[in-house]
């Protein structure tokens, strides 16, 4: 094992470098990793190590697993040094030090672009995904029910932190309506037809397709967050600001109930 542990694809990259604004994800350390001249303070590190002997290493992980992006967080050389104490540095440590440097980085992003949210509801919205389900118009839920009920675990925390964009999303929402744009119904649409297909794969003919969606719950929001990335980078579409901007989004369609299944 190990042998491909390192074969990023391209999409990976994109939102690796995409989310994580090109900068290092140390707490407080602002290293930018790649510039014009060299990416000589690029590090794209393991979580879980790479190959048998390395630093949190665990066997029963795939490469294909081991080179996903949720595995990889980019740190510059000095702390991608300093991350080799495993007993400081646990799997869980250094998934929060990634996701705390991402929420951050979103925040800023949108302060510093306002239509941020809105070109990236644009881009998803047309997007042609050949939905052929009828959508509903649901409410949103208490979004701890929804996250126990479903047996989210690695997505948990982003959803948790991304779910204060809820408001901005529906004022954005309710002026496309206003204008008597669908974009609306669109890309709600798009994002459940990611669902219903990514949720086909992993139930299939299950009798109990609870059961099965509790135990692929985070495996489904990996593949639509992967859908709609490839499809938007098909587009010409996929830029840092929409890559950031597709998992609020996601999140927020979470919250309306177009991704996984409501609480009973």
């Amino acid at each position: 094992m190990g042998k491909h542990a390192r074969k990023y694809t391209d999409q990976t990259l994109k939102k690796l470098f995409g989310l994580s604004g090109n900068q290092c994800s140390f707490p407080s350390c602002t290293q930018v990793l790649v510039n014009e001249k060299n990416a000589k303070d690029s590090n794209i590190c393991h979580i879980e190590g790479a190959n048998e002997g390395s630093e949190r290493y665990r066997k029963d992980m795939t490469d294909f697993e081991r080179a996903d992006y949720a595995n990889l967080i980019l740190l510059c050389v000095q702390h991608h040094d300093e991350t080799n104490d495993e007993d400081k540095y646990t799997v869980s440590v250094l998934q929060k030090m990634k996701q705390d440097h991402i929420n951050q980085h979103a925040g800023e992003k949108i302060k510093k672009n306002p239509s941020m949210l809105r070109n990236t509801i644009n881009a998803i919205a047309d997007i042609d995904m050949d939905a052929d389900h009828t959508d509903e118009s649901l409410s949103a839920f208490i979004i701890k029910e929804k996250l126990e009920y479903n047996a989210v675990k690695r997505y948990a925390p982003l959803i948790q932190e991304y779910k204060i964009y809820h408001h901005k999303i529906n004022l954005l929402y309710d002026e496309l309506e206003a204008q008597g744009s669908l974009r609306k119904s669109k890309i709600l649409k798009n994002i459940k037809g990611c669902y219903l297909k990514a949720k086909g794969v992993y139930v299939a003919d299950s009798k109990n397709q609870i059961d099965k969606i509790r135990e692929h719950a985070d495996d489904i929001i990996d593949v639509v967050l992967n859908t709609l990335y490839s499809k938007l980078e098909g587009s010409g579409l996929y830029e840092d600001d929409i890559i950031l901007g597709v998992d609020i989004i996601v999140v927020d369609a979470f919250m309306r109930c177009k991704i996984l299944e409501e609480p009973k």
